[in-house]
C-alpha cells in the first residue's frame, strides 16, 4: 500500500498558500485605499476611478498572462505576476502624492495574473472529475483572506496609513518565497488557458438561452458587490461616528472582517445544507432578496447596531449567491465547455469591477452638494440587487436545469 502524499508537498496545498497571502495582501489594503486616496486630495468619484483603473489593467492583462502561462509554464509567470503586486504595494507605502498612488494600482493591475495563472495550475494538477473540490482552495483562501487581512489592516492602520501597505508588500514576498519552494514544475502540457479566452467567448455564451439570464444575474451579481466593495468605506465615513470620530480604515475594515468571518461560516458550513434542502435557484433568489434589504436598511441606518444588522444580512446574501450561481452555470453548460462557461462569468465580474466604482463614487460625490444622494447610495444597490431578483423569479425556470 503506497503512503499517501504529505500535505506540505502537495502542490494543492502551495497554491492555497500561495493564493492565501495573496488575497491576505489584497484585503489589507481594501478598506484603506479610500482614505489614502483622500489624504491626497481624491474626491470620491476620484476613488472611484481609482477602483476601475486597477480593473481595467487587470481585465487586459490576465488573459495575456494565462497565455503566457501556458507557453513558459506557471511557475515563472506566476512569479512575475506576483513581483508586480510586491512593487505596486512598495510603491503604495512610499506614495505622497495621488499620482503615484494610481501609478501603483497600474502596475499592480497589469502584472496581476495571480488567480489566474493559479486556476490554471490547479487544473495542471487535478483530474478532471475532481477539479470542481480542488476549486474550493481559492474559495477557502479568499474567505480566510477577507477575515484576516482586514483585521490586520485595522491593526495597523492607526500608525498610519503607510503601514498596512509595507506589511501586504512582506506577504507579497512571502508568497513569492512560496511560489519558489512550493510550488513544482508542471510537466503537463495544456492546450490554452479558458481564462484568456473568457472575456471574448461570454459574448457568445449571452447568446445561449440556456446560460444567458444566469450570465445577465451574475453581471448584476458582478455590479452590486463592486458598487458596495468599492463604496462602503466611503459612505461609511460620512454616515457613522465611533467614539465621536467619524469611521476610518480601522473601523471600516473590521467591518470587513466581520463580512469575511459570515462568509466563511455560510459558505463553509451552512450552505452545503441550504443547497440540499432548497436548491441553487432558490438561493439565488433569497441572496438577491438578502442584498436588497441589506441595501436599503444601511441607506437609512444611522446607528452601528442597524449597520451589523445590514452587514450581517447581507454577508448572508453575497455568501450564497456566488457560489450557487457559478454552480447552476456549471451544471447548464456542456460538459467539454465548464472552463469557457465559466471565465464567462468572470468577465460578468469584471464588467461589475470596471463600471460599479465610478458609479458608486460619483455619488457618494454628489452628497457633499445633496445630502440625500448618501442615502441614494444605498438605494442603488438595493434597487440593482431588487432587478437581480426580477431576473431569477421571471427567468429561473429557463435559465437553470
Amino acid at each position: 500500500m503506497k503512503s499517501k502524499t504529505p500535505l506540505y508537498k502537495s502542490p494543492l496545498f502551495a497554491i492555497f498558500l500561495i493564493v492565501a497571502v495573496d488575497v491576505l495582501g489584497f484585503t489589507m489594503i481594501l478598506p484603506l485605499l479610500p482614505f489614502y486616496a483622500q489624504k491626497y486630495g481624491a474626491s470620491p468619484f476620484v476613488v472611484g476611478v481609482l477602483a476601475t483603473t486597477f480593473a481595467v489593467c487587470q481585465l487586459i492583462s490576465g488573459p495575456f498572462l494565462g497565455r503566457i502561462s501556458d507557453k513558459y509554464g506557471r511557475k515563472p509567470i506566476l512569479m512575475l505576476s506576483q513581483m508586480g503586486t510586491f512593487a505596486g504595494f512598495v510603491m503604495l507605502g512610499l506614495a505622497n502624492s495621488l499620482p503615484i498612488i494610481f501609478l501603483s494600482r497600474i502596475i499592480d493591475g497589469i502584472t496581476a495574473g495571480n488567480l489566474t495563472i493559479a486556476q490554471a495550475a490547479i487544473a495542471d494538477v487535478t483530474p478532471p472529475e475532481g477539479r470542481a473540490k480542488a476549486f474550493g482552495v481559492i474559495g477557502i483562501a479568499f474567505g480566510l483572506g477577507f477575515l484576516i487581512g482586514p483585521a490586520i489592516s485595522a491593526g495597523l492602520a492607526p500608525f498610519g496609513v503607510h503601514y498596512p501597505a509595507y506589511a501586504a508588500a512582506g506577504l507579497s514576498l512571502i508568497s513569492i518565497f512560496a511560489t519558489w519552494k512550493l510550488l513544482p514544475k508542471a510537466s503537463v502540457k495544456v492546450q490554452s488557458s479558458e481564462n484568456s479566452k473568457s472575456f471574448g467567448r461570454a459574448a457568445v455564451y449571452l447568446r445561449d438561452p440556456k446560460v444567458r439570464w444566469l450570465l445577465v444575474e451574475f453581471l448584476i451579481f458582478g455590479f452590486v458587490f463592486a458598487g458596495f466593495t468599492s463604496g462602503f468605506a466611503l459612505f461609511a465615513e460620512r454616515r457613522f461616528t465611533w467614539e465621536g470620530k467619524p469611521f476610518g480604515a480601522s473601523e471600516v475594515a473590521l467591518l470587513f472582517a466581520y463580512s469575511g468571518f459570515l462568509g466563511l461560516i455560510f459558505q463553509g458550513l451552512i450552505l452545503g445544507r441550504l443547497v440540499k434542502a432548497f436548491g441553487e435557484a432558490k438561493l439565488v433568489w433569497a441572496g438577491f432578496a438578502a442584498m436588497a434589504v441589506s441595501y436599503f436598511l444601511l441607506a437609512s441606518a444611522d446607528s452601528i447596531a442597524a449597520l451589523l444588522i445590514a452587514s450581517t444580512i447581507g454577508s448572508f446574501g453575497t455568501g450564497v449567491i456566488r457560489p450557487a450561481l457559478t454552480s447552476l452555470v456549471s451544471r447548464t453548460s456542456n460538459s467539454d465547455e465548464q472552463g469557457a462557461a465559466l471565465g464567462a462569468t468572470q468577465s460578468m465580474a469584471s464588467m461589475g469591477q470596471i463600471f460599479a466604482p465610478l458609479i458608486s463614487g460619483g455619488i457618494i460625490n454628489a452628497s457633499a452638494q445633496y445630502p440625500m444622494a448618501l442615502a441614494a447610495w444605498g438605494w442603488w444597490l438595493g434597487g440593482l440587487s431588487l432587478v437581480g431578483l426580477a431576473v431569477r423569479h421571471w427567468t429561473g425556470p429557463k435559465a437553470a436545469p
